[in-house]
Order: C-alpha cells, then sequence, then structure tokens
C-alpha cells in the first residue's frame, strides 16, 4: 500500500510537507517510565512558554486555523490537533495511552507541530489525503455512530471511508493504534516551508524513540508537491 497526497491539495497548500515514519514490529504493549518522562517536561516546557489566553495567536496554530477556514471548517468548532494537545495541557497532565501515541504526543508538543498515526493493518487500500466528496463513512475514536464528513473537507481516507476529519481534527476508530498494533505509519504534518528543519528534526527524534523504547524497525520519508506518495508496505 501507499500513502498519497492529492495534487489538489498541494495546488491549493503548496508549501505542505508530509512527513511519514513507516514503522514495523512494533512492540506497543510495554509501559516506559522514560516516555512518560519526556513527555511530563514537554509538558511543563508548553505551560512555560504559552498564555492560555493567546492560544490562538500562537503562529503555528494560526496557520492551521487559516488552513481550516479555507475549507469551510470553523477554527471554534474545529481545532488542529496540535492546538487541541495544548489546551489539554494547559489544563492538566495527560494520561498515557500506548508506547506510539505517548511519543507521538510528546513530539506534537515539544515540535508545536500536528502528529497522527494509523494501523497499517487495518487501512484498506491507499492512505490518501484529499478532498472529500461528503459521502464517505467515518467513525470517530470511542463513537458507533457514522459522522461522514463536509464535501470539500480535507480528509485522510481510504478504500473504505474517512480515517481522520478535518485533516488532523479527529481520528477514526477502525485504524486507531493500539497495543496490538504491529506496522504503523506516523505523519507529521508542515504548512510553512521556514520549519522545514524542524520537520526534519521531529522525524528524526520519533524514529529514535520508537526503535529505542519499542523495538521498531522505521523509515523516514517527506511528502511534498514534489513527491505525492510513499509506498509503505
Amino acid at each position: 500500500m501507499k500513502i498519497k497526497i492529492s495534487s489538489k491539495v498541494t495546488e491549493k497548500y503548496p508549501e505542505l510537507e508530509v512527513g511519514v515514519v513507516v514503522v514495523k514490529n512494533l512492540d506497543n504493549k510495554k509501559d516506559s517510565p522514560e516516555i512518560q518522562q519526556l513527555f511530563r517536561q514537554a509538558e511543563k516546557e508548553i505551560r512555560k512558554k504559552v498564555d492560555s489566553e493567546r492560544i490562538s495567536e500562537m503562529p503555528v496554530i494560526a496557520k492551521w486555523r487559516q488552513a481550516y477556514k479555507s475549507f469551510g471548517a470553523k477554527p471554534r468548532y474545529f481545532r488542529s490537533s496540535v492546538e487541541s494537545l495544548v489546551r489539554r495541557v494547559l489544563k492538566k497532565e495527560l494520561p498515557a495511552i500506548n508506547p506510539i501515541v505517548d511519543i507521538y504526543n510528546y513530539i506534537s508538543i515539544k515540535y508545536l507541530m500536528t502528529v497522527g498515526g494509523e494501523d497499517v493493518d487495518k487501512i484498506e487500500g491507499d492512505l490518501i489525503l484529499d478532498f472529500s466528496n461528503g459521502q464517505e463513512e467515518f467513525v470517530a475514536i470511542g463513537s458507533i455512530e457514522n459522522e461522514p464528513p463536509m464535501e470539500g473537507e480535507i480528509v485522510y481516507k481510504d478504500d473504505k471511508g474517512v480515517i481522520c476529519r478535518c485533516w488532523n481534527w479527529r481520528e477514526g476508530d477502525r485504524t486507531k493504534l493500539t497495543e496490538e498494533t504491529k506496522d504503523a505509519v506516523v505523519v507529521i504534518e508542515n504548512l510553512d516551508s521556514d520549519e522545514s528543519q524542524k520537520l526534519n528534526e521531529a522525524l528524526e527524534e520519533t524514529k529514535v524513540l520508537l526503535e529505542k523504547y519499542c523495538g521498531a524497525s522505521c523509515e523516514i520519508a517527506i511528502l511534498n508537491k514534489d513527491n505525492l506518495e510513499k509506498e509503505i508496505n
């Protein structure tokens, strides 16, 4: 299978980069105090730097808000994953979920970038970032109800339906990462070409942590307007 970006998306967002970490032979069952220690430290740093009353003015969050508005999603109701995570961290410590999710949440907070992940074995066909036709099936994590996206909404989807709505707002239940996950794909998104080096650093640290704490083998790639797809099998 492949992970792809539609050329229609890169035409509208020419600076877009989607960093990909292909993860194989993952051990996602072992609790790691070291991962939690990293995350607690990142939380402390965010609380030092971020004013809870001015979150929407942070450059990366303002950029994502602008992107959401451009395809009709009101940021007041649909928040990028990094904005949601920052808001949660400012209120309380986040609970551990499983090692790969804890690692990518740490990366998201440390680098202030949107990060997500999917279980490759649960994806049907290719995984593509594209505009929705408004008819695809979507069931959010923890739900059993179908909540189809808006027509023209940017989504990650496969042959069966939407995997993540509103770009990175809400993950689907079908392909979520669990303790049983063995093969996965982690994506780190960047809308600002001036932040490309930060994206590279975030990808490299993700790879190092997954190999160190989860025994995985990892491969990194970056998708953009000049490189629209990556084989992930």
